[in-house]
């Protein structure tokens, strides 16, 4: 039995999430000091203790998002394990390389982008207004943390933060020093950054990043499979991803095994349940337990679509190679 009020607190609703505006090494640098950090579903990969959780329990992956004003910019680092975004709001161009040169691509509202493992990436609000992107990180613990391109340790320096090697943020503006027994991280070495991929936008644009109005044709019948082995974007990242919109929805049962997390894009959707009903708006995020038996389709006219992430039995590792 799942009561009302359990699925309530398994719900996080976009109006309701607690930024942090501290979260990481670049939160003062200018260019980057006005973005924010939220961490929906378990603690991502925050440097921050001041970062607020909304769930805490992992269902093998983690749920975040950044919102960021116009031409507010994420510095450039990379992750041990998969990063997949969605845009939400607004206009965003995400690049990459050892310096952010080695290619980028523009998405849109909805628009997909399965970011490789172990590349540098970076991404900005090219948008009139305020953005917003969903992320999906692999793993329970998210892999651990992120590495950052040593330009970016460096110039935080200047503006008065320093990384420890316990993945922690000391922020000298507020009288906090390094604790004994910690060191600041140490940059990556010349050997380990020549290890570092850097693709070409031709490599990474036809098999890492997928469209919002071509998932949209595509779901017309079923459930799309955006992120899988069979999926539109053929991967194993630890989880899977698919994509429902008004025609690919109906009143059947919906029964797995599976943590799902359903995450809205637009409209509004109703789940039920045995016990109870909730309406879901765009931004809105909702961990379905296994085993429980709902419904779900769109509430009301209109456009409608959403994803759905459900953990699986491969590690959270790698993204495919690129």
């Amino acid at each position: 039995m799942v009561t009302q009020v359990e699925m309530e607190s398994r719900t996080v609703r976009y109006g309701e999430l607690q930024p942090c505006r501290s979260a990481f090494i670049d939160a003062h640098t200018p260019g980057s000091d006005q973005k924010e950090n939220f961490t929906i579903i378990g603690g991502g990969v925050s440097e921050s203790a001041d970062q607020h959780v909304h769930i805490t329990e992992t269902p093998g992956f983690n749920i975040g998002a950044a919102g960021q004003p116009p031409h507010c910019r994420n510095s450039l680092h990379t992750h041990r394990t998969a990063e997949v975004f969605f845009v939400l709001k607004g206009r965003w161009r995400f690049f990459w390389g050892r310096w952010g040169d080695a290619g980028e691509v523009v998405l849109e509202e909805g628009d997909v982008f399965n970011i490789p493992t172990g590349i540098f990436r970076g991404f900005e609000n090219i948008g009139t207004d305020y953005g917003m992107i969903m992320a999906i990180l692999g793993g329970d613990d998210a892999g651990g943390g992120v590495v950052w391109a040593p330009q970016v340790i460096t110039d935080a320096k200047d503006y008065g933060l320093i990384l420890g090697d316990d993945g922690k943020l000391y922020d000298q503006e507020k009288g906090q020093t390094l604790p004994a027994g910690v060191s600041p991280m140490p940059l990556l070495t010349e050997a380990e950054l020549k290890q570092i991929p850097e693709p070409a936008a031709s490599a990474v644009v036809p098999n890492f990043v997928a469209r919002y109005r071509d998932m949209m044709a595509m779901a017309d019948r079923a459930p799309l499979k955006v992120i899988a082995d069979d999926g539109l974007l053929k991967d194993r990242p630890g989880f899977e991803l698919e994509f429902i919109n008004r025609t690919s929805s109906n009143e059947s049962p919906i029964e797995s095994d599976r943590h799902t997390v359903l995450m809205v894009m637009r409209g509004h959707w109703t789940v039920s349940w045995a016990d109870g009903r909730i309406t879901l708006a765009p931004g809105d995020t909702c961990a379905v337990p296994p085993g429980l038996s709902h419904r779900l389709v769109p509430a009301m006219s209109g456009e409608a679509s959403l994803f759905r992430v459900c953990n699986t039995d491969d590690p959270a590792g790698l993204t495919r190679t690129v």
